[in-house]
């Protein structure tokens, strides 16, 4: 219509186009984050390419590339992501490249990350560890001790105090004395 040379019918057979580029690991700008709302609890594994908002409850692991969980969510379960912003509760480990731990996030667990960013006021009880790698790499597996075994290293201990006929020491006497006698005055 807006050519210059006239449609005479004969137009030329369509060539092959070419291949369709790969998709990179990031999903499109235009994708809508998969979202596990306040309402809801999820009992399994979730594995997604693109992006999950948690505000419910996830008892199980997650695979995806980029997550946030809400403050009121509540996560039992390992995490995986390439960027992972974390501002409720997590009972597990995290691996992923970029972690953010907000202000109301509240971690239990070991976090293996290539950047780590935490804010002030942000509850985190684990080891934490730098890999250029972190999602292949290998976490340290925790020791855990057994009754028996906490009672083996015990016993050497308590064997060398009585030995050296060291007593245990004095307790803290009630109304501020110590040992039975009186505490020093505080100013």
């Amino acid at each position: 219509m807006f050519s210059k040379a006239k449609d005479t019918g004969n137009s030329p057979a369509p060539t092959a186009s070419a291949p369709a580029p790969q998709q990179s690991k990031r999903p499109s700008k235009a994708s809508v984050p998969s979202i596990i709302s306040t309402d809801m609890t999820v009992i399994g594994t979730l594995n997604a390419t693109g992006d999950i908002q948690i505000d419910g409850k996830v008892e199980g692991d997650i695979n995806t590339f980029s997550m946030t969980v809400g403050e009121k969510a509540v996560v039992n379960g390992e995490i995986r992501a390439e960027e992972c912003v974390i501002r409720g509760h997590i009972i597990g480990s995290v691996r992923a490249r970029k972690v953010h731990l907000a202000a109301t996030a509240h971690v239990e667990g070991d976090i293996l990350h290539h950047a780590l960013a935490v804010e002030t006021g942000a509850f985190f009880e684990g080891n934490c560890r730098h890999s250029d790698d972190p999602l292949n790499a290998e976490l340290p597996r925790p020791q855990v001790m057994t009754n028996a075994s906490r009672q083996q290293a015990e016993t050497p201990r308590q064997a060398a105090n009585q030995g050296n006929g060291a007593a245990a020491p004095a307790p803290r006497a009630a109304g501020g004395l110590l040992g039975g006698k009186p505490a020093a005055p505080t100013a």
